[in-house]
This record gives C-alpha cells, structure tokens and sequence, in this order.
C-alpha cells in the first residue's frame, strides 16, 4: 500500500511537471537536467561513434586564439577538445550550473595538462558570462534542458561578439529512429520557434552529424 501511494504521488508530481514545464512558444516539454549521477553517460565509450565530436567541431570551425564559452559543459566531454582546437592563446569559458558538475571538469582538464579553460558557475537564468567577449557559444544536448531558455539566451546573446556564433547541437526528433527519448530531441522548425525571437537568425544548418542537427546562429540586427 505505502508503495502504492509512493506510485501515485509521483505519478502526479510528474503529470504536474509535464503542464507547467513547456516552453511558451512551442509548447515543447523541457527536458529535466542531467545530474552528476549521471556524468558516467557523458563520458561513455561509446558517445564518440554515436556523436563524432571532432567531426562535429571540425564542421563547426573553430579558430585558434578563439574564445569558446562551453555551455553546459559537464564533465567537460568537449571542453577539452575545445581547448585543444583553440590553442595557448584562446580560452575556453566552461560553464555548468552544477559544482559538482565543474569539479570533474577541472579534474579532466588537469589530466589533459591544459590551462587555457576558466570554469564558470551559471544560475539557470544566467549563463554568467562576460559581456560583449565571446567568439562562439557552444550547447551540445544542453538547450532542450534549460528551464529558463529565453533568459539564458539572452544572456548568451549579451555575451557574444558582434559577430560571435551560437551552435546548438540537439537530437533530431525529425528521425524516429534516433534512439533517445523525445524530450531530448529538437526539430529545426522548434529551435527556430524559440530562438530566433531572442535576437538570433539562423546562419546555417549542419546535418553530417549521425543522429544530431548542428545549427549556428548569428544575432540578428535589432
């Protein structure tokens, strides 16, 4: 019986979640966030075969001497990466909303001997990042989990350089048979919905990723 109602009221916690947490525009559900429970699942063997990384960022093109602010970095899966492409003189601003999330991250950097990555503690509002400073903003499976995407993006957008690039690499719900759960997957038409009222148009679309979009953004004149 005790489990029975334990059943219950989480069925109904997450009946409540799924109404209010949509965005306002699509309507879509936003993802819940990864906790640190789950950094295993970030760093798994088998996430460079399913998302090709430097596939990815190779189609993406990041400069050296670049400033690359890592969004929702985690365990810093391609924070390291991007240090790397960057080189000495570029920096990497690694930005995670959880503490935990940032102390992996900075042990994974010290065992790449890499010292061109600045970690950043964002809110869910804010990405806190420097003003008017940023070359490229990175999100890799992040956007769909902001609870606050207008606001974030906002601050993104404050945070770029007049010619600063947003990408957002997200699932392809366009593709059944991508195997990830729904809420973890974007079409083009939904991150165009509720992006590009923030201040962004749609520079170019990537689709050579196995199972994900990569979309890059560029702020639109205001």
């Amino acid at each position: 019986m005790v489990a029975m109602r334990r059943l219950v009221s989480l069925l109904c916690f997450c009946a409540l979640l799924s109404a209010e947490d949509v965005h306002p525009i699509t309507g879509r559900h936003i993802a819940p966030t990864m906790s640190v429970d789950g950094a295993d699942w970030l760093v798994r063997p088998e996430r460079e075969a399913e998302e090709a990384p430097e596939l990815a960022l190779e189609a993406i093109g990041i400069a050296r001497g670049e400033t690359v602010a890592d969004i929702g970095a985690g365990a810093g899966y391609f924070t390291w990466r991007l240090a790397v492409r960057v080189g000495p003189n570029g920096k990497i601003y690694a930005n995670d909303i959880q503490p935990e999330m940032l102390d992996l991250l900075r042990r994974n950097i010290s065992a790449h001997h890499l010292t061109n990555v600045e970690t950043v503690l964002g809110a869910v509002d804010d990405p806190k990042l420097p003003a008017a400073s940023i070359d490229l903003a990175l999100m890799v499976d992040v956007y769909h989990e902001f609870t606050e995407p207008e606001k974030m993006l906002r601050g993104i957008r404050a945070s770029l350089k007049p010619n600063g690039r947003m990408v957002l690499v997200e699932y392809r719900k366009e593709d059944p048979s991508v195997p990830i759960r729904p809420e973890h997957k974007m079409t083009v038409a939904e991150v165009r919905a509720e992006v590009e009222p923030e201040g962004f148009r749609l520079d170019k679309t990537i689709e050579t990723l196995p199972r994900q979009h990569i979309l890059i953004f560029r702020k639109s004149v205001q």
